[in-house]
């Protein structure tokens, strides 16, 4: 019998149970896949604690790397075959997962399975960041909240390659360091810094054209007061909680803004397109544009203290539970 993280009600880490779970053959349509890899995502704690609420019990993770060992009706795939996916339905956290074929994509030979499992959410999601909610282009100056972070880290890599300028902020100087050496042309501590008239000053005044903020209620209003006008502030992480109700009127009277909470499987939807999208990170690794980092890595059966971990802001890069 395989095993597999699974919870029964939402709250805190202890609410994960390391249980005996089968998910049984694939149907149609859909793959099983031996895990070689998990990435572990601000995502999953969002499922474990109720803020994006789940249909109960179930299994957790959304992102990973394995091996095909068999394949449902009308599946064109073999077995033997090393496959990457991120998305619905839950349920990376397990020795084995069935997902849908359509959701899986065939792992070039020179990325290896941890690096792939990071791939498909934190690397999707800075791919649509940059080159769909706002199209990065060279000679902009923008700012990357939680730069050291796994997105953060990827985002100021690919930024940086696109010709942008950086302004990168970090909860200390350490993170702050380590976001530089990622690309970050400026980097603040806005734990301990005013990073809203860090950027002003950085700007000469004008402001950034674009906020990619994923802490945010600690950063959401400081990041409104770093756009100039006609920006683009981009809300797509909770890590200090939600952002609470905002008026539009706050958004005009700061410069007709634009506020959008963007979600990666929305630009997904069309299978043609998820292809494409993961086709264009695998190529930007290729090429070194991003260079993804897996600084953490925990067997699986610690997946609850690898949440603690992220949840108190005490990793850098990519965080990975091996099977």
């Amino acid at each position: 019998m395989s095993k597999a993280y699974r919870f029964h009600e939402t709250g805190g880490p202890e609410v994960l149970k390391w249980e005996d779970f089968d998910p049984g053959p694939p149907g149609p349509g859909e793959v099983r896949i031996r895990q070689t890899a998990i990435g572990v995502n601000f995502i999953d704690i969002y499922h474990r604690d109720g803020l994006y609420p789940l249909p109960l019990p179930s299994g957790i993770g959304l992102e990973g790397c394995g091996i095909i060992e068999a394949v449902g009706e009308g599946v064109d795939r073999q077995p033997g075959e090393r496959v990457a996916y991120g998305g619905m339905p839950p349920g990376a956290y397990a020795e084995i997962h069935n997902k849908p074929a359509n959701a899986v994509v065939t792992v070039p030979e020179d990325i290896d399975d941890q690096i792939a499992a990071t791939l498909m959410l934190k690397g999707m999601t800075a791919q649509y960041l940059l080159r769909h909610t706002h199209r990065v282009k060279a000679g902009e100056t923008i700012l990357v909240h939680a730069a050291a972070g796994a997105v953060g880290a990827l985002l100021c890599q690919w930024a940086s390659h696109l010709g942008a300028t950086v302004i990168g902020t970090a909860g200390s100087d350490e993170k702050a360091a380590l976001a530089k050496a990622h690309g970050a042309a400026h980097c603040i501590v806005y734990s301990r810094d005013d990073f809203a008239a860090k950027v002003r000053e950085i700007t000469a005044g004008k402001g950034v054209p674009v906020v990619y903020d994923s802490v945010g209620a600690a950063t959401f209003e400081g990041s409104l007061d770093c756009l100039a006008p006609l920006g683009h502030m981009v809300s797509f992480g909770n890590a200090s909680g939600p952002v609470p109700p905002v008026s539009p009127g706050v958004l005009a009277a700061r410069g007709s803004l634009t506020l959008t909470r963007p979600i990666l499987f929305h630009y997904n939807l069309d299978e043609n397109d998820f292809r494409a999208n993961a086709a264009e990170v695998f190529a930007a690794v290729a090429s070194e544009a991003i260079r993804p980092a897996v600084n953490q890595t925990l067997p699986l059966r610690e997946a609850p203290r690898a949440q603690r971990m992220l949840e108190a802001r005490e990793t850098t890069g990519a965080t990975v539970l091996i099977p």
